[in-house]
């Protein structure tokens, strides 16, 4: 297993394994270093808890970490990429975070010039770390064997989203055994159906077996080894339903495979009363707090959009909240006083000539949504959640998405699930593939999501994602 589920969140062991090792490191850098600086008789402020400063410094450096998205994208990057993203996370991120903590204890602190030190030394040396254990987990010995039984359009989107995703996860899928005549993916991922099922997965160490079979495709003569797949599980070699499986390593839900009684029969999409009483009070402290921390920002911003193009400085719009109910949003205006004369509502566009310079600065810093914490105040919206959609848009993907409207029986928030994994969305396919996020949401959201959310939320603000 390579997995483990925490409050309904699963996360993945490699990675977790990769995160406590860095927090190892970190301290270890840290506490040496320390240890070098007092060997050399160096100056630095004194250390009245080596230990407690190590592991703040140490947890400080891999929430920037883990805020820059750097466990994940490192896969997909190049050794220089990986190097200056470690230096963001680090240097910037980490950056703040430590001077917000030495400011409340100084005592901690070894010294602006040794801090850079530190700093510089630790990236060198958790980079190389990371080098190290992508060679580990890539290899065959420590990778997941997986079988995918089926070969239907399900099959074909597994396969898909293997090839774009899943590599990075510690998996090979070794082929896909069909499951009737129809197949939709090519003979080179078709393996010949075993005699015997446990024996074929001995024999090529497969530790997973996947039913990705489609209902269409029973209807039309698929079969199903039932037999074979319970001697499989009861032997030892985990059997997975293919939308649970798609759900878990993907962190998101099959939409074309989602059906009522998944929704129905599932673990999740649980309402609780003592749940949403601590998140409204998480949400109260949080937003009170950005208020007071964002307040020059908000000054500043209306001030822009003022001397730019003049009142009004805000506007709101209707949305669709909890339960569909609708309310105004509260935004500081980034586009022309014009924008939409003739009262349609648009989707924005790329490089959407609406946009005025100011408003361009603010949509790519996020400074315009800084409005939303009234809603957030309000009750309207929590700092976590589905972001909320226009009531005309709504009317129209309701018609064309199947289950678009489980999305409100969560509260809509600032920042969400589907704004981390998926761009900008701005058509009716787009909110097809962020409804595939926030049906995850909806169904595993917990406290530790929202913590996760919100620090990843970070790089998302830097890098500007996602901005139309």
């Amino acid at each position: 297993m390579s997995y483990i589920r925490f409050r309904k969140h699963y996360l993945h062991l490699p990675y977790l394994v990769l995160g406590v090792l860095e927090f190892t490191v970190l301290f270890a850098v840290f506490s040496l270093f320390t240890l070098f600086l007092t060997f050399l008789g160096v100056d630095h402020a004194p250390m009245s808890s080596d230990i407690v400063s190590g592991i703040l410094f140490a947890l400080i450096l891999s929430c920037g970490t883990l805020a820059m998205g750097g466990y994940l994208a490192m896969v997909h990057e190049s050794l220089t990429s990986l190097f200056f993203r470690t230096l963001v996370a680090y240097c910037f991120v980490g950056g703040i975070g430590l001077t917000v903590l030495y400011s409340v204890l100084p005592s901690a602190d070894p010294g602006s010039g040794n801090l850079f030190g530190v700093v510089m030394l630790a990236s060198i040396v958790v980079i190389a770390l990371r080098l190290i254990f992508l060679r580990i987990v890539d290899s065959e010995q420590v990778v997941r064997r997986v079988v995918i039984f089926g070969a239907g359009d399900f099959a074909a989107a597994l396969l898909d989203e293997y090839e774009r995703n899943m590599r990075a996860l510690g998996i090979r899928i070794i082929g896909c055994i069909a499951d009737s005549p129809t197949k939709a993916i090519s003979d080179a991922n078709i393996l010949s159906t075993p005699y015997d099922f446990y024996q074929f997965c001995r024999q090529n160490k497969v530790s997973e077996i996947v039913v990705a079979q489609q209902e269409r495709r029973r209807k039309e003569g698929g079969w199903l080894p039932v037999p074979e797949l319970m001697e499989c599980k009861l032997r030892g070699i985990s059997v997975t339903n293919g939308l649970d499986f798609y759900e878990r390593e993907l962190k998101k839900a099959k939409l074309d495979m989602v059906h009522p009684s998944w929704i129905v029969f599932s673990e999740g999409f649980k309402a609780s009363k003592s749940r949403a009483l601590a998140k409204r009070m998480l949400d109260l402290s949080i937003s009170l707090t950005l208020l007071v921390i964002m307040l020059p920002f908000i000054v500043l911003t209306a001030l822009a959009v003022f001397f730019e193009t003049g009142r009004p400085v805000l506007y709101s719009q209707k949305r669709v909240g909890l339960l569909g109910k609708e309310f105004r949003i509260y935004k500081f205006r980034s586009m022309r006083q014009d924008a939409e004369k003739d009262g349609k509502a648009r989707w924005a566009s790329a490089n959407d000539d609406r946009v005025t310079r100011v408003g361009a600065f603010i949509r790519n810093t996020r400074l315009d949504e800084l409005p939303q914490i009234y809603n957030v105040i309000k009750g309207e919206m929590s700092i976590v959640g589905p972001r909320p959609e226009r009531p005309e848009f709504v009317s129209e993907l309701k018609e064309k998405i199947p289950f678009y409207d489980t999305r409100h029986y969560v509260k809509p928030g600032l920042m969400g699930w589907a704004q981390l994994k998926y761009p900008y969305g701005a058509s009716v396919e787009d909110a097809r593939g962020k409804l595939e996020y926030d049906l995850y949401y909806s169904k595993n959201h917990s406290f530790v999501m929202d913590l996760l959310i919100m620090i990843q939320t970070v790089e998302v603000i830097l890098l500007g994602k996602g901005v139309r």
